[in-house]
């Protein structure tokens, strides 16, 4: 697999980094969860609703394939050992609130006193040295700050809501992986690691070319329900049908607008899909809202499959899970004991991924994982006895 040989020291929590080391593991590497000797562990494993065999959902979905080790940074001991690891480790992330990790005494600049190749990669809300710095923030604090949960006011009563997918945190997660393989890659040639300070602020922010139009075009903020990709365009809108669901339609291509106007019996109306969103697309958006309200979803989707345009219809997550499409792509696998895994979204031609299912219990390689460092047996034994890991 394409990271075989890669040794990852993971100290974060949640969603950004422990997704992100998943997918390291998914491709081979060792990834060793780092998880705090408070009882819990990582804080997602008592998180949200469980599988039979009482593991959380959420822990799975971001700790398979990896190793845990318990450990009290406070104690230094506990640091003594973590800083040993990393003298073989190629990757060490972390994600504590800025100043954190130097107190524990095992940020970045000790840590390459032990091994200054060394990629060190910290995970934060507003990064490393911000005057937002040490503000505490998850995810909707964020994307509230970066304007993106402004973008989800309703089209009628004009209140934000929030949002339903972590973006901030997926977003820093991609941000991660692709400076930490870059970095791993420049690494071939020089021979040097490097510190990587990544913000979910910055991750998110940067994701917004589609929508900046208004602001850096005409220095304004955005008008969500007339923007394209809001509901401004009839063809990238929502329309309920006769029973209640609804159809996603997502091209507002003028050829798309034709074949599906062309086919419902009114060319006439295709002028006025060539208008730009907002309100000169009003009359095509009633249109659409009084027709589609006049069929049922599945009549709806005998009609529309012949024609070329982009659509499609809601589904729940259930419905998504179970459709063949999402098993036809990997995207979810079931391990021997019949739990349900996010397959990995990465797909190699050469060397694919090959998730381990495995969840590690809390703490179950601390004791192997000591002697790998180096640590005597009865070193070992003493760390555990009294509680260190």
């Amino acid at each position: 697999m394409k990271l075989e040989g890669v040794k990852v020291l993971d100290l974060s929590a949640f969603l950004p980094g422990p997704h992100m080391t998943m997918m390291m593991a998914d491709h081979g590497a060792d990834v060793v969860m780092v998880e705090p000797a408070n009882g819990t562990g990582e804080p997602t494993r008592v998180l949200g609703e469980t599988t039979k065999d009482g593991i959380s959902v959420w822990f799975r979905n971001i700790a398979r394939g990896k190793r845990s080790l318990k450990l009290n940074l406070k104690d230094p001991d506990a640091r003594e050992l973590l800083l040993k690891l990393a003298e073989t480790a190629d990757v060490m992330i972390e994600s504590f609130r800025p100043g954190v990790v130097k107190r524990l005494g095992v940020d970045y600049d000790t840590v390459i006193t032990r091994n200054s190749k060394i990629i060190y990669c910290s995970i934060s809300a507003f990064g490393q040295d911000s005057s937002l710095a040490t503000k505490p923030a998850h995810d909707v604090a964020v994307q509230a700050l970066t304007g993106l949960i402004d973008l989800n006011r309703g089209k009628t009563d004009q209140e934000p809501t929030l949002p339903n997918v972590p973006f901030a945190d997926a977003s820093a997660s991609l941000m991660a992986l692709s400076a930490i393989l870059m970095a791993l890659f420049r690494r071939e040639s020089t021979g040097e690691g490097d510190y990587i300070d990544i913000a979910m602020y910055d991750a998110a922010i940067s994701w917004t070319p589609n929508v900046l139009g208004p602001t850096f075009g005409e220095n304004r903020a955005p008008r969500p329900k007339e923007m394209r990709s809001f509901g401004g365009s009839a063809l990238t809108n929502l329309y309920e049908t006769a029973d209640g669901k609804f159809l996603a339609f997502a091209g507002p291509e003028v050829k798309f607008a034709a074949n599906l106007l062309s086919a419902l019996g009114r060319p006439d109306l295709i002028e006025v899909a060539k208008v730009p969103p907002g309100p000169g697309q009003s009359e095509l958006r009633v249109y659409f809202t009084e027709t589609f309200k006049t069929k049922t979803l599945a009549e709806w989707k005998t009609f529309l499959e012949p024609i070329e345009c982009a659509w499609s219809w809601v589904r729940d997550l259930k419905e998504a899970f179970n459709d063949p499409h999402t098993l036809e792509r990997g995207m979810i696998f079931q391990d021997e004991g019949g739990n349900s895994h996010v397959g990995p979204p990465i797909k190699f031609m050469r060397e694919p991924a090959q998730p381990n299912p495995k969840v590690p219990e809390f703490g179950e390689h601390s004791e192997a994982l000591a002697l790998e460092a180096g640590l005597s047996f009865e070193t070992t034994a003493r760390l555990k006895a009294k509680d260190v890991i």
